[in-house]
């Protein structure tokens, strides 16, 4: 049963006071004992840090794998202290990265600090860190944190297993709301149930992980599943913001249904959250690409936008590139190519408009030829045949670029003449960027 605020957890009255040091606390054995009926009970890490700090004084930082802070616990001068170590980086984040597990020093400073994995079977969830600003801490007193990090393990377990039925079932009726499985009345009161607020106007903002980025790679410890950190991240980040946002995780995509900020300035919100996902958010650091739709202004129209959000993300990712960030309505032509299922058939039709450019056979010379052409063609056509501004674009000379004309001419056929030809080798050039060609 969950203690609440006003009644302390079972056993911890049996644990030392915070700032008592190892050599004078009760054997270590039954004080962990009675932190892991602590846990048993229903306390969580914040208790794990509590019941750490009473064992060995100072301060205890339990983090992520990738060092966002889940709890801490000590004196604020000791916790002050702590954060201001090297180990920390400026946004906060521990620097799991260049940490070894043990004792470590403070290079030129007072202090030192034992860093702990905290690991259940071969599952890596975490960090947990004493400090000692004095010092203090030795070689005997890492046990002691190993075994508190076991029962960190379970404290992380146990939350893990409870959000996972959580959000499966919230997951699911976010998927039924965003594929119009839920008639708009009903939907709008479940998501009330859930803290959710659909009935304003909102955007939904699809973020996938890039191919490859959520396979793990076979090692002593794993993490978990970039799936669900990447879920956990995006809700971290997106909760201070907005709290009645819905947010839910599909595999490698997260959906968040977001209200319009008052400011109506979506993009910066959007912009804003995936920076500190894509950062210290505790995403992994993993790329992803982002997807946002236009504003839906009533539950009805959350489909639709759902579908948006999702073209978005597809198309930025073959225009951009791994880490795009796309909106709906600024994907212009790449908005209807994106229709069009059939990759080979768009393909045809850009070999077919733009002949020997479209080739990616033959020799590197001859391939460099084609790409450069094919860049002097776009320059051209954006600059809506201003010979004079797309030769200062390229840096060309304007009777190297009037030669270069002539050549291309040749080659596609009258297009300075033809409008409806330029159409067409202004689709084929798209076709070829959509494609990373």
């Amino acid at each position: 049963m969950a203690t609440s605020a006003n009644q302390p957890a079972p056993g911890l009255d049996e644990l030392p006071a915070p700032g008592v040091g190892a050599r004078d606390a009760p054997p270590v054995a039954d004080a962990l004992a009675a932190l892991l009926e602590v846990v048993v009970e229903g306390g969580g890490l914040p208790e794990v840090a509590a019941g750490l700090v009473g064992l060995l004084g100072g301060a205890v930082v339990i983090t992520t794998p990738d060092g966002r802070v889940l709890a801490d616990a000590g004196d604020v001068r000791d916790l002050d202290l702590a954060y201001d170590a090297a180990c920390f980086l400026p946004s906060g984040r521990l620097h799991t990265e260049q940490e070894p597990v043990g004792l470590s020093a403070h290079p030129g400073r007072p202090g030192n600090h034992v860093v702990v994995r905290i690991a259940a079977g071969r599952v890596d969830h975490g960090r947990i860190v004493a400090f000692s600003a004095t010092g203090s801490l030795t070689p005997a007193d890492v046990p002691t944190v190993e075994r508190a990090a076991t029962v960190a393990a379970l404290a992380v377990t146990k939350q893990l297993a409870v959000r996972a039925v959580e959000s499966k079932y919230q997951a699911d009726f976010l998927r039924d709301l965003l594929t119009g499985q839920v008639v708009p009345e009903v939907g709008v009161s479940h998501a009330a149930s859930l803290g959710w607020d659909v009935d304003r106007p909102v955007v939904v903002v699809v973020a996938e992980l890039d191919p490859g980025e959520g396979e793990e790679q076979a090692s002593t410890l794993v993490t978990r599943p970039a799936g669900e950190r990447f879920a956990a991240a995006w809700q971290t980040v997106v909760r201070p913001r907005d709290p009645q946002a819905a947010v839910a995780g599909f595999h490698r995509e997260v959906v968040a249904v977001l209200g319009v900020p008052g400011s109506g300035d979506v993009e910066r919100l959007v912009r804003e959250v995936v920076r500190e996902v894509s950062g210290d958010g505790g995403g992994g650091r993993r790329s992803f690409g982002t997807g946002v739709s236009r504003v839906a202004s009533t539950p009805d129209l959350i489909p639709g936008a759902y579908e948006q959000a999702r073209t978005a993300v597809r198309v930025g990712r073959r225009v951009q590139g791994p880490g795009a960030l796309a909106h709906f309505d600024a994907l212009g032509v790449f908005r209807l190519l994106s229709l069009v299922h059939d990759g080979s058939e768009l393909r045809a039709f850009a070999e077919e408009t733009l002949g020997p450019l479209a080739r990616s056979g033959g020799s590197a010379s001859e391939q460099q030829d084609s790409a450069d052409l094919r860049q002097t063609l776009e320059v051209l056509l954006d600059a809506n045949l201003n010979v004079a501004q797309a030769a200062r674009q390229l840096h060309f000379h304007y009777n190297t670029l009037r030669y270069r004309i002539a050549k291309l001419e040749r080659l596609l056929g009258p297009f300075g003449e033809d409008p409806q030809l330029r159409l067409s080798l202004h689709l084929a050039l798209q076709i070829l960027r959509m494609r990373g060609e």
